[in-house]
């Protein structure tokens, strides 16, 4: 039988309580032992197989550390090869999780159905980061930019850092003529299908190719794969702008995005303000915690250009020993534990109690098929 959930309605409800800082030691269930004892003395074993998100990768190899510390008879292979991998990997059934910074479409949620069972797959918001966009530009360590300039920029329309649009705001910056290179992910990449959704809402007049998770082809630019890449090629760069994780930015310069009548740099607290906004994906399962945001709001000190990343589970596997390592796995990821070492690894907002709970709810839903 399946355990008890609480609803999507509720699990929004917690979303939106998303906490900056590790939460206290209470759990779903109540019970005095916090899901990261559960997963330390679950006594799995075996190979547990993901694919995913570059942009979680040092959240990932802190939660392969410490969930192989506390289970060593178990190990955790991830392969950061982008999000749409992730996802193609998975629902072909050649992985037995994939992160991924975008959910499940509905083609790819009905071909999850062939490999997990006629519920389909299900999603933890695992990871929240802001993603920014970044620049190298010496001597210059922030710029404001409105949704119209960030878009103009990577459409390639203002091609230089003085640019009038970009001057009028940052009237107290010293500007130069360099030349703006856009670099963009040349992956599938649920980054840039997050950054494109931004630019899709804030700016539809400039942006108006559909949001994909590839850059479109009328837009290349300079490119490179992962998260990582990108950041190489625009550190390299003089001049270069790219969107990233902003746990992987390091010392580029950062652009302050225009909300309403002010501009927000980006945080975790500023990134969980946008999350408060989210909505769930309509006709999924009730336990399923794949969420809508809202890139064009004008709220106060919200950061809208805001990366999700999911874990994507089944909650059914053909062999119990997957099921168990699975729903081990999962649950060390979403403890107060894991969510810290993430937060130390990559900078990333530790999950709220609420959002823990709802999230404990979806994973306990993992079985062995019948």
């Amino acid at each position: 039988m399946k355990a008890s959930h609480l609803g999507r309605s509720a699990a929004v409800l917690a979303i939106g309580t998303l906490a900056l800082t590790a939460c206290g030691s209470d759990n779903a269930t109540g019970q005095a032992s916090d899901s990261a004892e559960t997963a330390a003395g679950s006594g799995v074993s075996g190979t547990l197989t993901g694919i995913g998100s570059s942009a979680q990768n040092a959240a990932m190899t802190a939660w392969q550390n410490g969930f192989q510390e506390a289970n060593p008879e178990a190990t955790v292979q991830y392969s950061p090869d982008g999000s749409g991998a992730g996802r193609e990997a998975f629902t072909a059934g050649g992985a037995d999780f994939a992160g991924s910074d975008a959910y499940l479409d509905e083609e790819e949620y009905e071909a999850s159905k062939e490999v997990c069972g006629p519920e389909g797959a299900f999603h933890v918001p695992a990871y929240i980061s802001p993603i920014a966009v970044a620049f190298n530009l010496p001597g210059v360590e922030t710029v404001n930019m409105d949704g119209e300039t960030i878009a103009q920029v990577f459409t390639g329309e203002i091609k230089t850092w003085n640019d009038p649009a970009i001057a009028e705001q940052n009237p107290d910056a010293e500007l130069p003529d360099t030349p703006i290179t856009v670099v963009h992910r040349n992956d599938e990449s649920g980054t840039t299908e997050n950054f494109q959704e931004y630019l899709a809402a804030a700016a539809p007049e400039v942006w108006t190719e559909e949001v994909s998770g590839n850059w479109p082809s009328q837009w290349a630019a300079e490119n490179n794969k992962g998260t990582a890449g990108v950041v190489q090629s625009t550190n390299a760069t003089e001049g270069a702008i790219t969107y990233a994780d902003a746990s992987a930015v390091g010392d580029l310069g950062t652009v302050a995005v225009g909300v309403g009548e002010e501009y927000v740099a980006y945080s975790p607290e500023a990134a969980s303000a946008a999350v408060e906004n989210s909505t769930p994906v309509e006709g999924r399962a009730e336990y399923d915690m794949a969420m809508d945001l809202e890139r064009d709001t004008t709220e106060s000190g919200t950061y809208p250009i805001v990366l999700v990343s999911y874990e994507i589970f089944c909650p059914q596997y053909d062999a119990q020993e997957t099921a168990d390592l699975a729903k081990a796995f999962g649950e060390y990821v979403i403890s107060e534990e894991g969510q810290q070492a993430a937060a130390e690894a990559a900078g990333s907002a530790p999950m709220s109690e609420n959002l823990r709970t709802a999230a404990q709810e979806a994973i306990d839903q993992i079985t062995v098929a019948g």
